[in-house]
């Protein structure tokens, strides 16, 4: 049977993935591997330091010694760790938001992207200008952190997370051709707001990075 390991930082994003596995690929074994230390230092940094890196790539290591077939990172603030780790192991080692980066870049010029937090904004920003770049392509993107929902979600008041997101969605991106959003937890206040709202497409990267651990798995056999 073939089995997708699933880096998290947090054990409630293991439900998210399993459900979203029952519907695309219901025959693949998942191992979930949770490590909260990864985001929590990064935010208390700042920034992802070389300690969270090696952190990283050992958890990629371990879902391999585990028996993994493909490892799919579900976090966008330590991406640059996930492409590290990419370049030392033989198995695919997957970026849960690369699919999403890349389809956004194939929707259009100005992309918007928002997240709740700096550490997740700026490296989802970075990965869809290195997307763009490697296909050829000029675009605008328009960065937007929601202030205060991250803190807000953390302090269990939701509707105000939901409220500064959704302000954030539809009023700091207007005129741009697709949004991306750089915490997958944002997608459940797209799906809230009223028809219309938001005129570009929004893509959020737990399906997406689903739908390509699926295809990298096939492509194996297994």
């Amino acid at each position: 049977m073939a089995t997708l390991g699933l880096i998290h930082n947090s054990p409630m994003l293991a439900p998210v993935f399993n459900e979203i596995a029952a519907r695309l690929m219901p025959d693949v074994r998942l191992l979930h591997f949770v490590d909260e230390s990864t985001i929590k230092n990064t935010i208390a940094a700042g920034h992802l330091q070389k300690a969270t890196m090696r952190q990283v790539i050992r958890l990629v290591g371990s879902s391999f010694d585990a028996g993994c077939d493909v490892a799919l990172v579900t976090c966008s603030s330590i991406g640059r760790a996930v492409d590290m780790a990419a370049e030392l192991y033989d198995q695919p080692v997957l970026r849960v938001d690369r699919a999403m980066a890349e389809k956004a870049v194939a929707t259009g010029k100005r992309i918007g992207v928002v997240a709740t937090l700096s550490t997740t904004l700026e490296p989802t920003a970075e990965l869809v200008r290195r997307v763009a770049a490697e296909q050829g392509k000029q675009i605008e993107i328009v960065e937007h952190l929601c202030q205060g929902a991250f803190d807000a979600v953390m302090a269990g008041d939701g509707a105000t997370h939901d409220r500064i997101v959704a302000e954030g969605l539809t009023e700091g991106m207007k005129g741009v051709d697709a949004i991306v959003l750089a915490q997958a937890s944002m997608a459940r206040v797209v799906a809230a707001l009223p028809e219309g709202a938001v005129s570009a497409p929004v893509y959020s990267s737990p399906e997406l990075g689903m739908e390509r651990a699926r295809d990298v798995l096939a492509s194996l056999g297994r």
